[in-house]
C-alpha cells in the first residue's frame, strides 16, 4: 500500500469523521438494495482488480462525472479505495456535491478482502 503524506493523511481523517463507513457484510447489503459502489482509485488500480460490480470514478474527477454515473442524489453511494483513505475523502466529496445517502468502506477494499477470508 502506498505511504501517504502526512497533510494527506490529517485531511482523510477529518473526512472519516464526516462520512459513515460500513464492513463487508453492510456493503454487500447496501449493493443488495440497490447502492452503487464507487472506485475512487486511479484506472490502473481499478484494472488490475476491484470489487465486482464496481463503476470507476476516480476521486479526483468525481465532481465531474458522478451525475453521469449517478444521476439522482437520492441514491446510496459506496465509495472505496484500496486502504480507506481515498474511499473517505471521495465519499466526503460526494456529500459536498449533495448526494444525500453516501458511504465509505472501512480499511478500503484491503479490508473488505480480509473480511472475507475469514
Amino acid at each position: 500500500m502506498a505511504m501517504h503524506p502526512e497533510e494527506f493523511l490529517r485531511k482523510a481523517a477529518e473526512a472519516r469523521r464526516r462520512v459513515t463507513e460500513i464492513e463487508r457484510e453492510a456493503v454487500e447489503q447496501q449493493v443488495r438494495q440497490g447502492a452503487v459502489l464507487i472506485d475512487v482509485r486511479d484506472e490502473e488500480e481499478f484494472n488490475a482488480g476491484h470489487i465486482g460490480g464496481a463503476t470507476h470514478v476516480p476521486r479526483d474527477a468525481l465532481g465531474e462525472r458522478i451525475a453521469e454515473v449517478v444521476p439522482d442524489k437520492q441514491t446510496p453511494i459506496v465509495a472505496y479505495c484500496g486502504g480507506g483513505n481515498r474511499g473517505a475523502l471521495g465519499a466526503d466529496i460526494l456529500q459536498d456535491l449533495g448526494y444525500e445517502d453516501v458511504m465509505s468502506i472501512a480499511g478500503g477494499m484491503a479490508n473488505y478482502k480480509a473480511q472475507s477470508e475469514k
